[in-house]
This record gives C-alpha cells, structure tokens and sequence, in this order.
C-alpha cells in the first residue's frame, strides 16, 4: 500500500491510508487517536475548518454525567479535559488563585465543572493531532465534504471527498472506514441500513416509543451563540426578517410562545419562568439562562482582563422544531438550516429589546454578539447542534429496557453487556420534535457501549463512530452527549485497528470469544473502562445526581 501522504506535502487526487475517518467531531477524534496509538495511518476528513464538532463548532460546553471528575470512563477523555484546563493556566491570564484549582471551571457554568471557550478546545485537539501529522501517520481533510462512495458488495472501496476550497475531488482508499459524522451521512452514501427519526412501540416495546414510527419526528436542532453583557451600551442587532412571525411562534405542548421567559418544564411539562438573569448580573451560583453555560467568568481571570463574563446560548427558546433536517433533500435541509439560524437571532433580537428585566423595564441593548469564541463574524456557531441523526440497523440494537430506571422495575442498574466497549451515563433527554410533541427528560442510570451496537448488520468495513449507533430515538437521547461520544469513537477506533491486526471482520470480533476477550484487554489496556464501580457514593445518586447536574 502507498505510504500515507505527509501533511506538509502536495495531496494529489487519490489518497491511501489504512484507515479513513468521516467527520472531525468528538467521536471523529476519539477514533482517530485511537487508531493511530495502534500503528495506523489515518486520513480524517471535515467539512469545516474546525474540528471537534459539538464541542467547538456547534459551541456547547461539556455537558456530562455527575461524576465525570472521578470517573471519565476513558483515559483519554480525561487527557482531552486535561488540556483544555493546561491552556487556560499555560496560555491565558487567570488570577492566582484560579491557576491553582485543581478543577478549574473556566466559565464557572453550572451544567458542567468545565464549561469553557470553543477556540480553546479547538486549539487542544489540533494539538494532540499535530505530532501524528508532522510525522506522516495522519493526514487531515479540512473543508472536505464527502460525496460518494465506491462499493463492492458488502465492502466500501472508497470514499469520494470534494475540496471545498480548491473545488476538486479526492479518492481516499481504506481497508477500514469509519462514519462519524454529525447525522450519518455517510450511511446511505454506503448502503447501510439505517433508520432515522421516532420508532413506534410496537417495534421496540419502549414506554416512551410513539404509537406509530415516524422517520420525520426528530428533535429540534438549535443553532447556538455565543454573547456578553456591556452595561451602558447599545448592541442591538438588525431586525430579523421573519421576526414579526417568530416572536408569536408557540409549540402546541407550550404555555405561551417561544420567545418569552416561560417554558414548559422539561420533565414536568408545567409552565417555568426562566430568564436571563435572576438576581444580580455578576452574582455567582444561580440557575438561570445566563449561568447555565457561561463559557468564561472575568472572575477568574486578572482584572481587565475579560471586559465582560461570556454565556454560550443553547437555550430551549432557541430549539428549532419546524422543519426536519435528517432524510430530506438538501435544499429542504439549508431551508430547515437556514430557519434555526433565523429564529436564534430572533430570540436574541426579543431579549435586547422586548424581554422584560431582572431590574425592571424592558429588553437588554446591552447583550453583544461574540462569534469571535465561536470562529464567526456573525455571533452564531459555525454549525447547528444536532441532537440526532441516521442511526445503522445493528447486530444490537440499545432499548429504554436497556438503560431506563421507569422501563426497568426490580433493577438497580442499566443491563450489564458481555461485550462492553466503553461506558456512558447521561439521562434520557429529547427536546421537543419536528411533530410539536413535548419534551421526554427521565432518569437513566450508568450504561455500557455494547459492541454489538457498533456492527452495521451487513457492510462489513465500515463502523459508526458517534449518534449513528445502534440505539432507538429514545435511547440516543442519553448515548448523544460530549463523553458518551468520545468513547464510542474510541471505541470504533480500536476496533478498526485490532480487526487489521487480526486480520479479520469486526463483527468476527464479536462473535468470536477469545477475540472478544483480547479485544476487551485491548481497551482496558489504553485506559478505557468497561463497568461502572458499584461503591461508595455512585450507585444511590444514580437518579438524584443526574438532576443536579441539569
């Protein structure tokens, strides 16, 4: 096979690797990381020009399970969290007292103990890839969108990449590929069986499944942005052009319209007040929009340095439910884009200049866009945040019978898997769909990545690598988040290099139990646990704590 191309070389029109990666998301990295400790060579392909994907393009803040300081369930999840902390003391201005914390919370934002600047994260991973690529190991496709694939049976043979910046194509051959992009793209470019959207009861037996599937329910999308506060000026931006419409929007299931400081409770469904600020801008530990993710706190920072504390918006006023954007055409997909970016900065527009104030009167002039954090000249993230997306139909396929406390009477712990490949722990959470129907938030407890969940039922080279997993709508909705995708992409990674080295098919992986207990090794070998520890404080906070961390 040729030799992988240098990063500081010419890349010609066909490119060979033994491993090739779609999509430069958490999962994305994870698996190429992980591959690459194994000896392979990797072509990683993105459609933006950041990599990271949730965490940096869509800009949301770690969102995690309550005990992610002590359990990561992954070594290198924890190196990723490491460094982030490692660049704000080494690089930026924090006072002495924040430098020294051992657990540094850089925005103070109470959905995670690091909520954090994109740009950051952006910066840590193109670090921890940078080696790999200085020595040839790694070529990244920054700004490539794959468009085709070349199958031979049950086998992918190639993938086709388009260089949005040159406007030429690419050939990237792979005995291995893997799909991690944000809503499985590459799954029916391949052929893979693949569901979307909502299954009905019938199908998996979920309490909370529809009566009847629907591929176009699908949770909102929210396309976030990033903002500060300058008291005494005027930040307001231009009139949204479907304004007068958006501010009038309402969900069926809502008690009043989207833009407002009421919304329907996610687990309860009663009407809740929460606004941007509900006491004093500056005070400290208060659950409300503007502390929810706040990304950076002048606070922690030597005076002058940061002119105002910096809040991530990804907030339910912003949840864009109109229109799906998986399974349709691509014009009905930019039209769907398009209409979330309109109404975040609707939302935005309302609180400078209508929503009612923590101290009386009416709207906050003062709220500027920052999409400097975010990589934009716009304020808004460079991508949408998708909460779900094409999922493989999978030699195992994750239930709520799995892993939900209310679908799991008599239990006091998620199913334990012979063939675990990671850990996750996250509630049940779906925000409201495509069909106006309401939120589904319930408790969880800790879960296992089963193996099976990552073997497409037929095409034999290719694994998925994030969302795209063998779970339902119900159960993506707690496998979807920051570290839960890490480890399934590191995961997916290891898998990919172990088959090679064997010389066999992942899904012989599995089924093969001598392979499945070196492959197993293998995980635990690079720090990667596969069962929850059953001691201490962990198993009586598995209802309890995840409500905290909400």
């Amino acid at each position: 096979m040729t030799s992988a191309v240098h990063a500081g070389a010419s890349l010609g029109h066909e490119l060979q690797a033994d491993l090739v990666v779609a999509g430069g998301g958490l999962g994305g990295i994870a698996a190429t990381l992980a591959a690459l400790r194994q000896g392979l060579r990797v072509v990683l392909v993105e459609e933006l020009d950041w990599l990271g994907g949730q965490l940096t393009a869509q800009g949301v803040p770690f969102d995690e399970h309550p005990w992610i300081e002590h359990v990561s369930a992954s070594l290198s999840y924890a190196q990723l969290r490491q460094g982030i902390r490692a660049y704000y003391r080494d690089h930026l201005p924090l006072t002495p007292e924040a430098r020294l914390h051992p657990r540094l919370n850089p925005g103070q934002g109470n959905v995670s103990t690091l909520c954090h600047e994109p740009w950051v994260a952006v910066w840590v991973i193109d670090a921890l890839l940078a080696p790999h690529e200085a020595a040839g190991r790694l070529v990244v496709l920054r700004e490539h969108r794959i468009d085709a694939a070349e199958m031979e049976r049950d086998t992918v043979r190639a993938l086709h990449a388009f260089d949005l910046r040159e406007g030429r194509l690419r050939v990237l051959q792979a005995p291995m590929f893997i799909d991690a992009t944000e809503i499985g793209d590459l799954l029916p470019l391949a052929g893979v069986e693949h569901v979307f959207g909502a299954e009905a009861r019938a199908q998996t037996g979920e309490p909370h499944a529809l009566d009847e599937a629907d591929p176009y329910d699908q949770q909102a999308i929210t396309w976030c942005l990033a903002a500060e506060l300058r008291p005494g000026e005027d930040h307001t931006i231009e009139r949204p052009r479907d304004y007068d419409r958006l501010r009038t929007l309402q969900l069926p299931c809502w008690p009043g319209p989207q833009l407002s400081w009421t919304l329907s409770d996610f687990v309860t469904h009663q009407p809740r007040v929460r606004p941007l600020f509900v006491g004093p801008t500056d005070e400290e530990g208060l659950y409300d929009l503007w502390h929810a993710r706040r990304i950076a706190w002048r606070g922690h920072f030597a005076p002058g340095a940061y002119a105002s504390d910096i809040t991530l918006a990804n907030w339910p006023q912003m949840d864009y439910w109109e229109q799906p954007v998986v399974g349709v055409d691509r014009t009905a997909q930019q039209q769907a884009l398009q209409a979330a970016r309109e109404l975040s900065l609707a939302f935005f527009y309302w609180m400078q200049t209508e929503a009612p104030r923590h101290d009386g009167g009416e709207g906050y002039p003062e709220l500027r866009l920052r999409g400097d954090v975010l990589g934009t000249a716009d304020g808004l993230a460079k991508q949408a945040y998708y909460r779900e997306g094409r999922r493989i139909v999978a030699e195992f396929t994750v239930l709520e019978q799995h892993i939900g406390v209310q679908a799991r009477p008599g239990h006091d712990g998620a199913e334990v898997f012979a063939d675990s490949v990671g850990l996750g722990g996250y509630r049940i959470d779906l925000h409201p769909s495509t069909r106006g129907r309401n939120t589904v938030d319930i408790d969880a407890y800790p879960f296992q990545i089963p193996l099976g969940a990552l073997l497409p039922v037929r095409v034999d080279n290719l694994l998925p690598a994030c969302k795209n997993i063998g779970t339902t709508r119900v159960t993506n909705g707690a496998y979807r988040e920051h570290q839960t995708e890490w480890s399934i992409g590191e995961a997916a990674g290891l898998l990919a290099a172990f088959a090679r080295q064997r010389r066999t098919l992942p899904r012989a992986v599995r089924s093969t139990p001598g392979l499945l207990a070196d492959f197993q090794r293998l995980l635990q070998r690079q720090g990667v646990m596969l069962a929850w520890p059953r001691f201490g404080a962990l198993t009586p906070t598995l209802r309890t704590g995840y409500q905290t961390a909400r």
